[in-house]
């Protein structure tokens, strides 16, 4: 049996990863194209090979993340997988421990398939999802308007030109949001024939302000569906930015009152998502909640300085880390308004936790106080827990509008 290398992929080998992370997750990779080859960084994509046949990967996308109070760099990362036949060997440990030692970024951040695979890693759930399933004719949408606008569709080309400032003001709102390049965008535009399911073409709504900007989009589908009383078509939205109240009012007063629509689904709500308050019939938005967003925090001072905090603290933090040796240790945590430090120190601690919960409560949404409640953060200097973390919390909870 040869011995199992881990190494960086490649520039040749974006098909024989998709290959790996297909079969890994059963479903039919279907044929290379240029997009997905301009997308592919090689660079930050690890591969296990058994002699010259790669059977594991793990990828890191370059892209940034909005934060409490900022927009920062954070490693995404993606394309996890392990053949069949190479189970059970560490191999997946591999590639994960060694990406998490070397990403320059100071958070990772992924969708995990598994809940119980990445927090063995220093990944923690920090965000959830709101599932709406909504019954369009039970809901009622209130049909009040604050001021004038309009509604339209973009094509793919004016949606790559025109929607990216809409998604940063989203993300200067709430956390958890990833931005998009120019390729990532025409990526997440991409309307396959083969791959809507049955439903209709995307369709890019949008609204525009008075003075004609645009404000907020949607990316929705239809689906027909007829029944012997009648049709009961469905609608699903598959994202929605309206950072702009009177956009989000509208865009959903347009996607709850579709003609022959009997139900519409949405999967990537906020568990402060204002949608209940359009409706005259909340219990017609029935609701699952699921965990969206993990992230794992790779350099703990870098990653406490990068994000801001709710009220004035200043903390030491014993962290603990079994993975990365640099973050372990005692850490003083000092915010005030927009300054913040964190730094080294030998103080006595006044919480200590590992860097998983750091990680549990770094968008805002977790409080420190769930993780006290079993002892997996410990306070040590009395009143420590609640101030620190009331400064962690955030006003708005952090929603994530793509698997990516």
């Amino acid at each position: 049996m040869s011995e199992i290398e881990v190494r960086a992929a490649g520039a040749d080998e974006f098909g024989a990863v998709q290959a790996v992370f297909s079969a890994a997750m059963m479903f039919d990779p279907g044929p290379e194209n240029e997009l997905d080859q301009q997308l592919f960084e090689a660079d930050r994509t690890l591969v296990a090979t058994d002699g010259s046949a790669v059977v594991g990967t793990v990828m890191a996308l370059t892209r940034d993340l909005s934060v409490p109070g900022a927009v920062v760099d954070a490693a995404h990362v993606t394309g996890v997988g392990v053949l069949a036949t190479h189970r059970r060997r560490g191999l997946m440990a591999r590639l994960i421990g060694q990406q998490l030692r070397d990403v320059p970024e100071a958070i990772a951040a992924l969708w995990a398939t598994e809940s119980g695979i990445y927090g063995r890693f220093g990944y923690a759930a920090c965000a959830w999802a709101t599932n709406y399933e909504i019954d369009l004719h039970r809901v009622g949408p209130t049909n009040d308007r604050i001021r004038p606008g309009a509604l339209g569709v973009l094509t793919i080309d004016e949606a790559v030109k025109e929607l990216p400032s809409v998604l940063r003001r989203l993300q200067e709102q709430r956390p958890g949001v990833s931005g998009r390049s120019g390729p990532r965008w025409q990526k997440r535009l991409q309307d396959n024939v083969e791959q809507r399911g049955g439903q209709t073409a995307q369709e890019i709504l949008v609204h525009r302000a008075e003075d004609g900007t645009i404000d907020g989009y949607a990316l929705w589908r239809g689906k027909m569906n007829w029944l012997p009383v009648g049709p009961a078509n469905e609608v699903s939205v598959e994202e929605i930015a309206a950072p702009d109240p009177t956009a989000y009012r509208e865009l959903w007063q347009h996607l709850l009152t579709m003609d022959l629509c009997a139900k519409l689904n949405y999967g990537h709500g906020a568990m402060d998502e204002p949608l209940q308050q359009l409706v005259t019939t909340p219990t017609a938005l029935e609701r699952r909640v699921g965990e969206s967003l993990w992230v794992r925090v790779t350099d703990v001072p870098r990653a406490l300085r990068q994000r801001q905090y709710s009220v004035p603290v200043e903390v030491v933090l014993e962290v603990r880390d079994d993975l990365i040796e640099a973050n372990a240790g005692r850490f003083r945590l000092t915010a005030d308004g927009s300054s913040v430090t964190c730094e080294r120190t030998d103080d006595t601690p006044d919480l200590s936790l590992s860097v998983t919960e750091l990680g549990a409560v770094y968008l805002g949404e977790r409080p420190l106080t769930e993780f006290a409640a079993t002892g997996r953060v410990v306070e040590h200097t009395s009143g420590a827990l609640h101030r620190t973390t009331a400064a962690f919390r955030w006003p708005v909870s952090p929603v994530s509008l793509e698997i990516f």
